[in-house]
């Protein structure tokens, strides 16, 4: 295996994508700030039968599910031992440090007066019984074990010699952490839905395999997720000495084959179980959702059973998308596209609810394109050793130094 080591892009800062970005940032800044003065009806749709729109479908529930790299490789790397996946970890822990962070925030966008969250951090206001409790305590915590996780490249950045031995007395706490929170909350997401009861699509409405469903959704996220930006990252720093990863992303494809065909074994099999194949073939929108979702996670099962299309990078980022989008697609039709409260209730987002959403995409953007450019996160292929010099690598150094 080839031995790599991270260090800072370094360039420009006012690229022409940080110039874009940065204008759909300001955008989405001046429409949450009409937001939190004029209140949350002044810029939604919301209403008492949609309480949760594109802010909490999409930023939360989809935006998570995307920032779930760095957990998937956790289990890879730290429980499975699979140390050849170790140089894509620091790009996964800031896309997922980004990722729950934005969506922790468009949770503080979309609660009505937002001015009382601060007592969910208070002991005394604790409400042990609600699964969202469960959920954004698991989120608050994951988000600072990620910003734990990450703190070696900061170290490195700053040059502050920290032995690596001292720092992994607690280091495998937090990485324990960092395995095990995701597991409770993502799982969670999916089986809060069930008090909705009968407002969920009869397709969707999956009973006690929400929360497994909701789970492998996110660990299908979580390892196209890493192969999406692996690839972007490698074809924009094409003539670098980046190592080409395309083998090790066909091997993570062979770990998310295995979820997809899990994800379909409880998807059908509650299907049928609970007699509702025929609602496949009735032609509604749920059907046809139904249908694209399925198609988006199964055509990568079909195209990469082909040796020769697994071994090319760009139908491995293809696939990715695929897969992604059919993941996240299962989330948006069970939280938004086929909800229905009835009571003549109807939702689709404001255009500011949409611009909002759009910045903090931006946001993350911006901000990961920022710090790979003044912090070592890339894994470059290490030099060759000359004289008998040792080089020192990600996988094997003893200070954490620049």
């Amino acid at each position: 295996m080839s031995e790599h080591i991270s260090k800072p892009l370094g360039g420009k800062i006012f690229t022409w994508p940080i110039i874009f970005f940065g204008i759909l940032i300001l955008i989405g800044l001046y429409a949450i700030t009409h937001r939190f003065v004029s209140g949350i009806g002044a810029v939604s749709d919301l209403n008492g039968g949609f309480p949760w729109g594109l802010w909490i479908a999409f930023d939360l529930l989809v935006g998570t599910g995307f920032a779930c790299g760095g957990w998937a490789l956790a289990w890879t790397v730290y429980v499975f031992n699979q140390g050849q996946y170790h140089p894509m970890v620091r790009s996964a822990l800031l896309a997922s440090l980004f990722g729950y962070s934005l969506g922790g925030f468009s949770i503080l966008i979309d609660v009505g007066r937002y001015w009382n969250v601060p007592y969910f951090y208070i002991p005394g206001f604790f409400n042990v019984n609600s699964v969202l409790f469960e959920t954004a305590f698991c989120m608050t915590v994951y988000v600072f074990v990620v910003m734990f996780e990450f703190a070696p490249v900061i170290c490195e950045r700053l040059g502050w010699k920290i032995s690596l031995r001292k720092m992994n007395k607690v280091m495998f706490a937090a990485i324990s952490l960092g395995v095990l929170l995701p597991t409770m909350h993502q799982s969670s997401m999916g089986s809060l839905f069930n008090i909705a009861g009968l407002k969920l699509h009869p397709l969707w409405r999956s009973g006690a395999i929400l929360g497994p469903l909701s789970l492998l959704t996110a660990l299908i996220m979580g390892f196209a997720i890493v192969i999406f930006e692996g690839s972007i990252t490698r074809a924009g720093l094409r003539g670098k000495d980046v190592a080409d990863e395309t083998p090790l992303f066909a091997k993570l494809y062979r770990i998310i084959r295995w979820l997809i065909i899990a994800f379909f074994i409880l998807r059908f099999g509650e299907l049928a179980l609970g007699d509702k194949m025929q609602l496949l073939f009735v032609g509604d929108r749920g059907a046809w959702l139904f249908w694209l979702e399925t198609a988006l996670l199964a055509a990568p099962l079909y195209i990469l059973s082909k040796d020769k299309f697994i071994k090319d990078a760009r139908w491995l980022f293809g696939c990715a998308i695929s897969m992604m989008l059919g993941a996240a697609l299962w989330r948006m039709n069970l939280s938004l596209f086929t909800f229905n409260p009835g009571d003549g209730y109807s939702y689709f987002p404001t255009a500011e609810e949409i611009l909002i959403s759009i910045g903090l995409v931006a946001m993350e953007i911006c901000g990961f394109i920022l710090i790979v450019k003044y912090f070592p996160v890339i894994s470059f292929l290490a030099p060759k050793k000359e004289n008998g010099q040792k080089v020192v690598t990600d996988e094997a150094h003893n200070e954490v130094a620049q």
